[in-house]
């Protein structure tokens, strides 16, 4: 059970990431300084400081389970399922849930302005792409038992990663230009059954778990 001085340090953090949200999406993430957010949240700079080390980390203030979000669902993959299409699957069912986390929400074209307009919002998006590219691989590695020189989760994380890319970059081209997250998430689905039908078998079946 969560104590009450940890959820107190929840709600304070949530409140600075709300605040600092609104804020960004308003005016810009470049013009709105850390003493403002402060201002608004009725905390101190020190503190939302101690919450988040930098401004970027404000904006993704979710990095970390976002990061890991793949890798997640390649380790509660179902016996005789491979990671690909683990991956796979549960892309489709966050398409057909209308996820937010895949741009399938009113709104989201105000992000993906603000991040555009935002050179170190892109450098820090370029960053996080990496990043989860890297723990794919790492978990792909552990799951498959590969060597240390195998290539092949590295080459199978680029491949899955470049599919959500692909697929999430349509998805805010479609916001952008004002389509409705349903005709969006529709194209999506469309979308990825292209995209599995060009990946070769040796992905498709990558580090499939035994069966029982």
């Amino acid at each position: 059970m969560t104590g009450l001085r940890e959820r107190k340090k929840q709600q304070t953090r949530q409140l600075i990431s709300d605040v600092a949200t609104g804020l960004f999406l308003e005016r810009g993430f470049d013009a709105v300084t850390i003493a403002e957010i402060a201002e608004v949240a009725d905390v101190s700079v020190n503190t939302v400081y101690n919450y988040f080390p930098a401004k970027e980390d404000l904006f993704f203030d979710r990095e970390d389970e976002v990061i890991d979000r793949y890798s997640r669902f390649v380790r509660e993959r179902t016996p005789g399922q491979s990671a690909t299409r683990a991956v796979l699957e549960r892309l489709r069912a966050e398409v057909h849930d209308r996820s937010p986390v895949l741009g399938l929400a009113d709104g989201y074209d105000r992000f993906l302005t603000v991040v555009r307009e935002s050179t170190a919002l892109m450098a820090r998006l370029s960053l996080l792409h990496y990043r989860i590219t890297e723990s794919l691989a790492a978990t792909l590695r552990e799951e498959s038992g590969a060597a240390p020189d195998d290539p092949r989760p590295d080459l199978v994380a680029q491949q899955l990663i470049g599919v959500h890319n692909v697929v999430v970059g349509g998805a805010g081209r479609g916001s952008l230009t004002g389509l409705p997250p349903d005709e969006i998430a529709a194209q999506m689905l469309v979308r990825l059954d292209e995209y599995e039908a060009l990946l070769s078998d040796t992905v498709l079946n990558y580090a499939t778990r035994p069966a029982r």
